[in-house]
C-alpha cells in the first residue's frame, strides 16, 4: 500500500484530532446525561434532511407526524429528560403550513372548503371563547386545547391539500397497521423479556396503574395502557374488515394475520375499555355496509361473545380475559368509583353550564390548575372530561359534532361506487366509531395517536366522493 502524501496527513491530522475530541466528549456528557446528548444529535441529523424535504415536497410533513405520533411516547422515555416531546407535533404542523404558504399557488384550495373544515373552526372558536373561562389559567388551556382542537383545526386542511390521493390513502393504511403490529411486538417484548430502562421507569411511576395483582399491563410505546389497549382494538377493526375487502389473497393473509396480532396486543393491555372499541366499530361497520345477513350473523356473533363474557367464567384462568370480564360487572370496584367521581362532578356543574374551564381536569389540571377541585377528580372519560371542562353546553356542542361527523361519514359510504375504496372508508369510519364510543371508558379520542388516526381517517371519508369511480355516462335510446 502506497504512503499517503505528506500533505494529506497533515490536512487529515486536526480533522483527526478534532474528530477524536468531539467523540470524548460525546461520551463524557452520555455518561453523565444519559441519553439526553445523542438523542439530540440524532435529532439533528434527522431534522435537518427532514426539513429541507417539507420545503421541497410538504407532503413528507405528514408522513412524518403519522410516524412521529406512534413513536412519540418510545422516544421520550429512549432519551429521558424533561424535554417536551410533544412540541415537536406542534412543530411539525407549522412548518408544513409554513412549507405550503411558500408555494401556495401548487395547491387546489378548493379541498378545503367543506363542512368538514367549517366544524373544525367551529369548535376551535368554542375553545377560544373558552379563554374568558375564570376557572382555567391560560397555560393550562393552551395545553389542553393542543390535543382538544388545535391538532384538528390544523392538520385537516393541510391533508386535505396534501394527502388526497389514492396512493396516499393507501399509505396511510400501510403506516397505521405496520406502525401498529410494531407496538404489539413491542408489548409482547414487554411481557415476555421485559421492559426497557426508560420503560421501566415508566413503571416505577404508574405501578399503581399498570401492576395489578402482580399482572403487568402492557403499555408498549404508547402513553399508557389504556391508550395502548384502544389504539390496538381500533386499528384490529380496520385491517379485520379490509381482510374481508376484494384485495388480493396475501394481501387478505396479511392483514387477517394483523388483525389477529392486534387483538392479542387489545388483550395484554389489560384495557376493559377497548372491547366496546371493538363492539361498537363493528356494529358500526355492519350497519353502513348495507349488507343484512353480514349485519345478522355479525350481531348474533357480537352477543353470543357478550353473552360468554357476561354471563360464563369461560376463560377465567387467563387473566387478560378475566380483566376484560370485569368491564361488564356492574360490582367493580372500579365502575363505582367512576360514578362516584360522576357525581361530584354533576354537583359541582350545575351551576357552570359552560363548565370549569378548558384544562382544569386531568393531566392539564394538575400541572397547570393545582388546589382547584377538577384538578382533584380524575375524569376517567373523555365524555366526562368534555363535561367537566366544557359544561352540558360545550359537551352538546362537541355530541352534536361527533354524531354529525358519524351520520354524515356513513352516507358518504354509502354511495361509494368502488368495492375496494369503500371497504377502506367503512374501515375507518368503524374505527372512528370505535374510537368514539370507548371515550366513555377512557381518554382515548384525543390522545396521540388515536387522535391522528381519527383526524386523517375524516380527511379520507370525505375525499370518497373525489376518490370514487366516475358515474357511468347517460346512454341516450335511440328513437
Amino acid at each position: 500500500m502506497l504512503p499517503l502524501p505528506a500533505f494529506q496527513t497533515r490536512t487529515n491530522l486536526p480533522l483527526l484530532g478534532a474528530g477524536l475530541l468531539l467523540a470524548v466528549l460525546v461520551g463524557w456528557l452520555t455518561a453523565s446525561q444519559g441519553m439526553l446528548v445523542p438523542g439530540l444529535l440524532l435529532a439533528l441529523a434527522v431534522g435537518a434532511p427532514l426539513l429541507i424535504g417539507i420545503f421541497l415536497e410538504p407532503r413528507l410533513g405528514i408522513i412524518a407526524l403519522i410516524c412521529y405520533c406512534f413513536l412519540l411516547f418510545f422516544i421520550s422515555r429512549l432519551v429521558g429528560g424533561s424535554l417536551p416531546f410533544g412540541m415537536a407535533v406542534d412543530g411539525l404542523l407549522v412548518i408544513t403550513w409554513v412549507a405550503v404558504a411558500f408555494q401556495y399557488e401548487r395547491y387546489d384550495w378548493r379541498y378545503v372548503q367543506n363542512d368538514l373544515c367549517l366544524l373544525s373552526l367551529a369548535w376551535f372558536g368554542v375553545n377560544v371563547l373558552e379563554i374568558v373561562n375564570p376557572g382555567a389559567s391560560l397555560l393550562g388551556w393552551y395545553q389542553e386545547m393542543r390535543s382538544t382542537t388545535l391538532y384538528w383545526v390544523l392538520l385537516v386542511p393541510l391533508a386535505l391539500l396534501l394527502f388526497h390521493k389514492q396512493r396516499d390513502l393507501n399509505l396511510f393504511l400501510i403506516l397505521l397497521i405496520g406502525l401498529s403490529v410494531l407496538g404489539t411486538l413491542n408489548g409482547l417484548k414487554q411481557l415476555y423479556i421485559g421492559p426497557s430502562a426508560g420503560e421501566q421507569a415508566f413503571l416505577l411511576e404508574n405501578a399503581k396503574t399498570h401492576l395489578l395483582w402482580g399482572k403487568l399491563r402492557v403499555f408498549s410505546f404508547y402513553s399508557d395502557a389504556g391508550q395502548f389497549g384502544a389504539a390496538q382494538a381500533h386499528i384490529a377493526l380496520v385491517a379485520g374488515i379490509l381482510a374481508l375487502g376484494p384485495f388480493r389473497a396475501w394481501k387478505r393473509v396479511l392483514l387477517a394475520a394483523a388483525a389477529g396480532l392486534l387483538i392479542i396486543g387489545m388483550f395484554i393491555s389489560g384495557t376493559r375499555g377497548a372491547l366496546f372499541a371493538l363492539m361498537s366499530g363493528l356494529g358500526v361497520a355492519l350497519l353502513i355496509s348495507k349488507n343484512i345477513k353480514a349485519f345478522v350473523l355479525g350481531s348474533l356473533v357480537a352477543l353470543a361473545g357478550f353473552g360468554v363474557l357476561k354471563y360464563t367464567k369461560i376463560g377465567d384462568s387467563n387473566y387478560n380475559i378475566y380483566r376484560m370480564r370485569t368491564a361488564l360487572d356492574p360490582a367493580d370496584a372500579s365502575f363505582n368509583v367512576r360514578l362516584t367521581n360522576q357525581l361530584r362532578l354533576r354537583d359541582y356543574l350545575s351551576s357552570r353550564p359552560f363548565g370549569g374551564g378548558v384544562g382544569t381536569i386531568g393531566n392539564a389540571g394538575i400541572h397547570y390548575n393545582p388546589g382547584k377541585l377538577l384538578s382533584t377528580i380524575p375524569p376517567d372519560s373523555y365524555w366526562v372530561k368534555v363535561w367537566a371542562m366544557y359544561g352540558v353546553v360545550g359537551l352538546t356542542i362537541w355530541m352534536g359534532l361527533m354524531a354529525y361527523l358519524l351520520g354524515k361519514s356513513g352516507g358518504i359510504v354509502w354511495r361509494i361506487r368502488d368495492p375496494a375504496l369503500k371497504t377502506k372508508l367503512i374501515a375507518l369510519t368503524a374505527g372512528f366509531a370505535g374510537s368514539f364510543f370507548s371515550s366513555y371508558g377512557n381518554e382515548v379520542i384525543n390522545f396521540m395517536p388515536s387522535a391522528l388516526v381519527v383526524y386523517l381517517s375524516w380527511v379520507f371519508v370525505f375525499l370518497g366522493p373525489r376518490l370514487d369511480t366516475p358515474a357511468p355516462e347517460p346512454t341516450t335510446a335511440p328513437l
